[in-house]
């Protein structure tokens, strides 16, 4: 480990302990190297990779803070990542995918708010309004995701899922442009999650949500490039 990471560590170490809580001031720079054992160096290069990880942030005339450390600040960088990803590890993704999103899709079954079905409803309806526009569709859909994984009530889960979806949102374009019979089946799939949150059923939410994440990984194990 680096001497930075060391210094990461050690101010890391205070945010866990609850010493320095969400929204927190750090102390003073000079203070704090003295506290933690540090140079001043050493201080400023810990606290700039934290402010790039989102666990810190400096306000200008103010100091410098701890973060909300909400997920979806947390992990907000794990799209961007996920972009980067080919081949095999695109497969990886969406194996990722497969684990996590029919149980989010079951949560959402027992948590869905009339609201929240309400929402859900009306991107299913856009989806079926757009199926011959192939970019409308897909901003539907993951628009549809996304409300489905929101109304589950678990911000970290719903956190990650946006992150590992940016890439499978480009294989459903993919899907619809090669494929002009993606659209029906998509839509097809859609309803049959809707049907299930609608009814309550969380084992029948689970089953649909996977037979629609598998149907996507069947399609990229098919076409993708090696």
């Amino acid at each position: 480990m680096s001497l930075t990471d060391k210094a990461i560590a050690r101010i890391r170490e205070l945010i866990q302990s609850g010493a320095l809580p969400p929204g927190a001031k750090l102390p003073p720079e000079p203070r704090l190297a003295v506290d933690l054992g540090l140079s001043r160096n050493l201080m400023r290069e810990a606290v700039k990779a934290l402010v790039v990880a989102r666990v810190l942030e400096i306000r200008r005339g103010e100091g410098t803070y701890v973060t909300s450390l909400e997920p979806a600040l947390l992990l907000e960088g794990l799209g961007s990542a996920v972009e980067l990803l080919r081949g095999d590890k695109l497969l990886e993704l969406i194996e990722v995918r497969r684990l996590f999103e029919p149980i989010a899709t079951g949560l959402a079954a027992t948590r869905r708010s009339a609201d929240d079905l309400a929402d859900i409803k009306r991107h299913l309806d856009a989806m079926a309004a757009a199926r011959d526009d192939v970019e409308l569709l897909n901003r539907h859909d993951v628009a549809f995701h996304q409300a489905v994984i929101g109304s589950a009530g678990n911000s970290t889960l719903a956190t990650l899922l946006e992150g590992i979806s940016g890439r499978t949102v480009r294989a459903r374009v993919w899907r619809g442009l090669v494929d002009d019979r993606a659209g029906d089946r998509t839509i097809a799939e859609h309803r049959a999650i809707y049907a299930a949150l609608a009814a309550g059923d969380r084992a029948l939410a689970e089953a649909a949500a996977l037979v629609h994440v598998s149907t996507t990984e069947q399609w990229l194990r098919e076409h993708i490039e090696p």
